[in-house]
């Protein structure tokens, strides 16, 4: 079973920063910098590409929240999003997912 969907679920406890019908955000356990969340479809898709039309409103959604969180996520000087879509990028989990990653100065690496 996805690990996303046994957090999404609530088999598997997670720290929610924000929820709604369809997504959620999560702390990330393996934090890239001071602050390292994802934000997670409820809907199974590995891959963008898997999205139908009617699907893709979720990622506006998402889009749309990130924004709004800013301060409450600890991001105001700025943030990173990242979207892994396969193992040459280094995706990890089967659930099409995006990191949201700030609170320090990024740096940028191969």
């Amino acid at each position: 079973m996805c690990v996303f969907c046994e957090i999404i679920k609530g088999n598997i406890p997670s720290k929610k920063e924000f929820e709604n019908d369809e997504f959620i955000i999560i702390n990330d356990v393996n934090p890239l910098a001071k602050h390292h969340y994802l934000a997670i479809p409820k809907h199974h898709y590995k891959y963008l590409c898997e999205m139908k039309d009617k699907d893709k409103q979720v990622l506006n959604n998402i889009m749309i929240t990130i924004p709004s969180l800013q301060q409450k996520l600890g991001l105001e000087n700025g943030y990173r999003l990242i979207i892994n879509q396969g193992d040459d990028a280094g995706q990890t989990v089967d659930h099409l997912h995006i990191h949201i990653i700030g609170g320090e100065t990024l740096g940028w690496s191969k």
